[in-house]
């Protein structure tokens, strides 16, 4: 069994700790003896869409976001449709995240175009969203009502079509856009979020999600089941109970 990801842009789009989520996927698998592959594409890399089975993007500023949007749209976007249309699991963070919609306004500068993976827009506001955040959601792997911690750090204000499910409701802080109590999105296999932190070492049980989803592509759903054994997550349970404490 092997999982093989794709981190775009891992130079451009790295604040906050983004970098770390990989690094996680990684070593969950490795403590499991599942073989990784990780690919750095970066501007101008093409994308073989049959190759791998999760995408991570993460987040920037305006300035890299409008280089990544170029190349996105120039010689990323067909491969990525593809991609996603063959159940290939996308988790974006923040700038990522925008590009994962139809477009991001900026407050100067022209808009910019996003994949349109997801029925979702993103202006800029005047207000700065920054501090720690827990949102709740329903886990797609077991059914159990789970919490997600997090750190938030934007100005961009998301807004989601009524077809699409956020990634969770939020208890603390303020989400998508401060207004609807909606945070991310997760609709299927592609995964949204304002969360940094990094995100997943703290969320052992998100990271699962996402790896069962990824490695299910290519094998059984009971022998993904099976090679996804119980680790032992003290820290990262002790690192989740510390950001509950620390919320906003």
């Amino acid at each position: 069994m092997k999982l093989r990801i794709a981190y775009l842009y891992p130079d451009l789009l790295n604040i906050y700790g983004d970098r770390g989520n990989v690094l996680t996927l990684f070593r969950r698998c490795q403590w499991r003896g599942i073989a990784v592959e990780i690919d750095y594409l970066d501007l101008g890399s093409s994308i073989d869409a049959d190759r791998y089975d999760l995408y991570f993007m993460g987040g920037g500023q305006d300035t890299q976001q409008a280089r990544v949007c170029e190349d996105l749209q120039q010689v990323k976007k067909e491969s990525l449709l593809v991609a996603a249309q063959n159940q290939a699991v996308f988790l974006t963070v923040c700038g990522g995240y925008q590009l994962l919609g139809h477009y991001y306004k900026p407050h100067e500068g022209p808009e910019l175009r996003g994949l349109s993976l997801i029925d979702a827009h993103t202006v800029a506001g005047h207000k700065r969203h920054i501090g720690n955040i827990v949102i709740e959601r329903t886990s797609a792997l077991t059914g159990n009502l789970e919490t997600v911690v997090g750190f938030e750090n934007h100005s961009g204000l998301t807004y989601l079509g009524k077809a699409v499910s956020p990634l969770g409701q939020v208890k603390t802080g303020s989400g998508n856009n401060g207004e609807d109590a909606t945070e991310g999105v997760a609709q299927g296999n592609i995964y949204g979020t304002y969360l940094h932190g990094s995100l997943l070492p703290k969320n052992p049980a998100l990271a699962d999600e996402l790896l069962f989803k990824a490695l299910s592509r290519g094998h059984a759903q009971e022998q993904v089941k099976s090679a996804l054994i119980p680790l032992e997550d003290a820290l990262e349970s002790m690192a989740h109970q510390r950001a509950l404490l620390l919320k906003a």
